[in-house]
């Protein structure tokens, strides 16, 4: 039996930051989302139907998504969309990761003690 590639732990809250930012894109629906992920990442991060389900019924509770019914290839299927509320925390979402990873290119560069690469 081949292990199954796991993502790394360090990854928390970024499946919910992926899925808000391709469904501020354009609507999609679960398994159409999760191929959206490996494609966005160029095959890099894989996030099971099984982890981003859980996820969609989270966001959508906290009315950051909303979810339809449509037909879709002749199949009834839920497609979800980012609301307001859910683009809004996108962007907070999106600055913060942005200075995080900022930091810690800062760090990895031997960061000079003094300067914050958070300023």
């Amino acid at each position: 039996m081949v292990p199954r590639k796991t993502n790394p732990a360090f990854l928390n809250g970024v499946p919910e930051m992926l899925i808000l930012h391709l469904l501020a894109r354009r609507p999609m629906y679960g398994y159409e989302l999760v191929q959206a992920i490996r494609a966005a990442t160029a095959d890099t991060l894989e996030f099971g139907e099984g982890c981003v389900y859980p996820i969609l019924h989270r966001l959508e509770a906290q009315q950051l998504l909303k979810a339809t019914q449509e037909s879709v290839g002749g199949r009834t299927r839920f497609v979800y969309r980012a609301t307001s509320k859910g683009k809004a925390q996108l962007a907070q979402t999106v600055s913060s990761w942005q200075r995080v990873v900022s930091s810690i290119n800062h760090a990895l560069q031997g960061g000079e003690r003094g300067r914050s690469a958070l300023a």
